[in-house]
């Protein structure tokens, strides 16, 4: 779910300071102007579903995967959040595919068809091994380089890829921007009312919490997208095609650590040690970027100036206005598509 950057929790203890943050940037500046979608909801629930998964073999994983657009197209890689899955895409899709573009929408890590290959392997939801998927995902497709866009967990993804791999990102959109963080930051306490936000975090650090995700988890799941998306009035069948992809065996082991590791309360694996240091030193995004929020978004997020400096390349941010909560790219997908073909022809 919402991931506000690790960052921007020392940045919420400096509230009183945000105008004089924005005053520094210039209202974010120029080159980051808001862009306001005079039709925000256009191409939403224009389709159900998509064509036949596959899947394929990378790294730790048997990944299933959509694919739409020509196979010879220039490629774009959506990453979903949590609790989500790839239909928040479902309308974006067809829009990049007609444009020509290879569209390739992967299931993160314990959701739809995705499976660990060996039982043995951890079930770690820590930022560098959902990182590391996306990079042997890309090398069990053969592709070497890829416009990136994501929300929420896949936005923190997509950003770790453009930050650690930039050889392999042409271009990146971001919901909520900056998302990368780290244990070390996660220490410093928020303010009452921003800690109230991030409940479900702390309830998934007790045995209670693990075991409640377990026995509720379409629930918990619909509970947390009617908080994110307030105005967003989704119907039992769009919530139940994305919820299928909860039954995945390894979901609520890879959502838990995922919670439990970002407070320091479970360990991470050796092998991305190295990987976690550089992301701890919250590394400089180098590709053109665009940034984007709803203006309805009732997940913890950072505000747009705590971030815009983590971006050294082209960049812009665009606010999407009427009534547009967590999950952008299914609740705006003519928005969220438009910023994946404009940053690709930056």
């Amino acid at each position: 779910m919402s991931e506000q950057i690790d960052q921007s929790r020392r940045g919420l203890l400096g509230t009183l300071a945000f105008g004089a943050v924005l005053a520094q940037l210039g209202a974010i500046g120029t080159a980051s102007a808001q862009a306001n979608s005079s039709a925000p909801t256009a191409g939403r629930g224009t389709h159900t579903s998509f064509a036949a998964l596959k899947q394929v073999r990378a790294g730790v994983l048997d990944v299933g995967y959509a694919e739409a657009g020509p196979a010879d197209g220039a490629p774009m890689l959506l990453l979903h959040g949590w609790p989500y899955d790839i239909h928040s895409y479902v309308d974006v899709a067809p829009i990049l595919a007609a444009a020509g573009y290879r569209v390739i929408v992967p299931y993160l890590r314990g959701y739809g068809s995705t499976r660990f290959l060996s039982a043995d392997t951890p079930r770690n939801g820590q930022q560098a091994a959902l990182g590391s998927d996306i990079i042997a995902f890309m090398d069990a497709l053969k592709i070497e380089k890829a416009v990136i866009g994501g929300y929420d967990w896949g936005a923190r993804t997509a950003n770790i890829v453009a930050a650690l791999w930039p050889e392999r990102c042409k271009a990146l959109v971001s919901v909520s921007g900056y998302l990368i963080g780290s244990q070390e930051l996660n220490k410093a306490p928020l303010p009452p009312k921003a800690e109230l936000q991030w409940w479900y975090q702390y309830y998934f650090a007790t045995d209670r919490g693990a075991a409640g995700y377990a026995k509720y988890t379409h629930d918990f799941a619909r509970l947390i997208w009617e908080l994110a998306s307030p105005q967003w009035k989704f119907d039992d069948a769009i919530f139940d095609r994305s919820a299928q992809a909860f039954d995945n065996p390894d979901h609520v082991a890879v959502s838990i650590h995922n919670y439990r590791w970002r407070l320091g309360l479970a360990q991470g694996e050796a092998k991305y040690d190295a990987l976690e240091k550089k992301l701890a030193a919250l590394p400089t995004i180098t590709m053109p970027t665009i940034t984007m929020e709803g203006d309805a978004n009732g997940a913890p997020h950072p505000e747009p100036a705590a971030y815009a400096k983590r971006f050294s390349g082209r960049y812009e941010h665009r606010l999407i206005k009427g009534g547009i909560g967590h999950n952008l790219p299914q609740e705006a997908p003519q928005a969220f598509a438009q910023a994946m073909l404009d940053v690709a022809r930056f």
